[in-house]
């Protein structure tokens, strides 16, 4: 075994079973690289979301504490001149 790599039993019912070992027959991969790619590709997203949500998270906290913030209008404005030649440095958060 390649060092740094265990082995994991991952039980699917055979109409799932199937369907990767097509997908991989299409891809001419084996059916352990598309499960390999498809665990990869889930736990990257996911990890994502976790990430966005904490970001999410500590926004909210830091608006309660200091009521900082951007109404809506202010931030459509802002991002509307990018790109262009009125393109201009983020706004200020105000209370």
């Amino acid at each position: 075994m390649a060092a740094g790599k265990a082995t994991t039993t991952l039980k699917l019912d055979e109409t799932l079973k199937e369907r990767v070992r097509q997908l991989a027959e299409a891809r001419q991969r084996t059916p352990h690289w598309i499960m390999r790619e498809a665990i990869a590709d889930y736990v990257q997203r996911e990890e994502a979301r976790e990430a966005f949500q904490r970001e999410a998270m500590d926004s909210w906290r830091a608006f309660r504490e200091t009521g900082e913030h951007l109404t809506g209008t202010e931030v459509d404005a802002w991002l509307a001149g990018w790109g262009t030649e009125d393109e201009a440095e983020a706004p200020v958060c105000h209370e």
